[in-house]
């Protein structure tokens, strides 16, 4: 069961590390989002998201290999996919570029679910705590 949780925590980490290419810049930006802020206030906001995501992406990569490590993860990772979907569906009208992000996060909330799941019933298994 713990090396389901691993895999999850490995896959969410590596969709959370991908937009952290948007920190080199607009060009960076427009690859990924299909649109880049024109606006220099716009653009470091979006850069500095890229960070976060690159933040909740080796917390991610790191807690699967580090346990005590992996509840927080599954939250942390829980908090950004969840408040990214309800963002995009609440707003509606997004290009095809974040139509994949959403797939991607839908994705993540998946393996998120599986891997709560089963780091849930690794820790209730006898002679696992």
């Amino acid at each position: 069961m713990r090396i389901l949780t691993t895999l999850a925590l490995l896959v969410v980490g590596v969709i959370h590390l991908i937009p952290l290419s948007g920190v080199l810049g607009p060009e960076h930006l427009a690859r990924l989002y299909g649109a880049a802020p024109s606006d220099p206030s716009a653009l470091i906001l979006m850069r500095h998201r890229a960070v976060l995501f690159g933040i909740v992406g080796g917390v991610c990569v790191l807690a699967a290999f580090k346990p005590a490590l992996q509840w927080l993860a599954l939250v942390l990772g829980g908090f950004s996919v969840v408040s990214f979907l309800w963002l995009a569906w609440s707003t509606g009208g997004f290009n095809a570029h974040l139509q994949r992000v959403v797939v991607a996060d839908v994705l993540a909330l998946l393996c998120l679910a599986a891997g709560a799941g089963a780091l849930a019933l690794a820790e209730r298994a006898p002679g696992t705590r």
